[in-house]
């Protein structure tokens, strides 16, 4: 196994124990509704605090039953890490994109000094082959 798997069976395993020791450790017990949001706890202590307290606002939509509610808060967490994902996928390509631009940038690089240094060495070629005179061609190339 190799580092990396090892650390994601450890986030697993640390991610699988948060979801599991809460509910194996009785941590809710002592509570009408066991696991209920931040915004219901508020709310409760809010009015055990001031009985007589009117909210300022109300909700703009309010679901027909928790399992609704649920479902609409994780398909927002849903779309949110999608989002992430997205943003960082796109980071990460373009980050890679470079790399391999300034990869190609440096081998072409090469090439063209390889392919620049081919040329002058034909063109002197070439050219000695001119300078020397008549005589300089094959029979039936151009200098015949």
């Amino acid at each position: 196994m190799n580092r990396n798997t090892k650390i994601n069976a450890l986030l697993l395993l640390v991610v699988a124990a948060l979801a599991v020791l809460p509910l194996a450790l009785g941590l809710g017990d002592h509570k009408e509704e066991p696991f209920t949001g931040a915004d219901a706890e508020a709310e409760t202590a809010i009015t055990e605090l001031q009985p007589d307290y009117e909210p300022w606002f109300s909700p703009l939509y309010e679901p027909p039953s928790g399992e609704i509610e649920s479902a609409l808060f994780a398909l927002q967490a849903a779309l949110g890490a999608g989002v992430l994902a997205y943003y960082f996928g796109l980071r990460r390509g373009r980050r890679q994109g470079a790399a391999r631009a300034e990869e190609a940038g440096a081998a072409d690089t090469d090439t063209d000094a390889d392919a620049a240094t081919a040329t002058a060495t034909a063109t002197a070629t070439a050219t000695a082959d001119n300078e020397g005179g008549s005589g300089g061609g094959s029979a039936g190339g151009p200098g015949a």
